[in-house]
């Protein structure tokens, strides 16, 4: 059988030949699952998709038409996805309900420490033979306090790291993580971590009820010196009321691996287009932010992980298994 794979990036590209090889066909594109690309998976009964593909009503239906019973999307999050619809249609949705949560947990450090010691600011610099100090000055993260929104396995990891430093330690969620207590950290209710919380990192899935956890009221409530990282999913944050308080002076730095409109933008080039996005293009603006797009997982490690699951995804809907994976189970 040969399965037809979405948004598969060139580092990702032999990864998933190799993982599928002796067992499946793999043809691989560049391009993201939409409504207007959709139609190039008609005949294939099983795609592949990745986290910015647009699984909406229209293009399930584009792809049910098609002959497409089964998406294996390679990502964890799955809000992209219509379930509802895709339950009706009689099809199967499996997803990557785990991989390392180091690599996130790792980068969105690598944002905070970006921010906290103007790395990008200085690299810039000395690339033009600058070797000035002025406003590169940071802080020690040491004795300092971490809020952590979401302490599953990413938020522990952070946790561990923040540990690591000699940072008290802060968390919310629905559920205590005991290796988290174990740690030190104490459970305080979201107002608190965001007013006590010298450094704050979100690890919260998105749902509907976590659409703008950060929003301005919260925004408020964070110590105008803060840093806030966000690795997680980009509609965690109101990004307009973001920008009202970075135009106000605020924060010392912000860290964003995601953005809440990154769909059609992120994991493309952009380079030689207008950018239509008035929000976005603030945001950069500001000497103290940093923005990337959404490579936080993007390790050796953890996207090997993604793809071994996927493989097996595929292995147990051809053999009419459901695992944890399977979100939708076909009819």
């Amino acid at each position: 059988m040969e399965i037809l794979a979405f948004g598969v990036t060139a580092d990702e590209k032999p990864l998933l030949e190799r993982a599928f090889a002796g067992h499946h066909e793999v043809r691989c594109l560049d391009v993201f699952l939409s409504e207007d690309t959709a139609p190039i998976a008609a005949g294939y009964e099983i795609v592949s998709s990745s986290v910015n593909a647009d699984l909406g009503a229209r293009v399930l239906n584009a792809l049910s038409a098609g002959g497409t019973k089964m998406i294996a999307q390679r990502s964890t999050g799955f809000n992209n996805i219509d379930l509802d619809v895709a339950r009706r249609l009689g099809m199967t949705v499996g997803r990557v309900s785990y991989y390392s949560p180091h690599s996130v947990a790792e980068f969105a450090w690598t944002l905070a420490l970006a921010v906290n010691r103007k790395v990008v600011r200085a690299a810039i610099r000395t690339r033009d033979f600058d070797f000035r100090l002025n406003g590169l000055m940071g802080r020690d993260f040491h004795g300092r306090t971490a809020g952590i929104l979401g302490t599953g396995k990413i938020g522990e990891a952070f946790a561990r790291i923040a540990h690591g430093f000699g940072m008290g330690l802060l968390g919310w969620d629905v559920a205590r993580n005991p290796a988290c207590l174990e740690l030190g950290m104490t459970y305080v209710d979201k107002e608190e971590l965001l007013a006590r919380s010298d450094l704050i990192s979100l690890h919260v899935p998105l749902l509907e009820s976590t659409h703008h956890l950060i929003d301005a009221a919260a925004l408020k409530a964070m110590r105008d010196d803060a840093i806030l990282v966000n690795s997680s999913r980009g509609g965690l944050i109101d990004t307009a009321a973001l920008v009202d308080e970075l135009r106000a002076g605020r924060f010392t730095g912000i860290g964003l691996d995601v953005y809440e409109a990154e769909a059609g933008v992120f994991f493309l080039d952009k380079s030689l287009e207008a950018v239509e996005d008035d929000t976005l293009a603030r945001l950069v603006t500001f000497p103290h932010v940093v923005v990337t797009s959404h490579q936080a997982y993007y390790t050796a490690d953890a996207v090997g992980q993604i793809i071994d699951t996927t493989v097996r995804n595929v292995a147990d809907y051809l053999a009419g298994r459901r695992s944890e994976n399977t979100l939708v189970p076909s009819a």
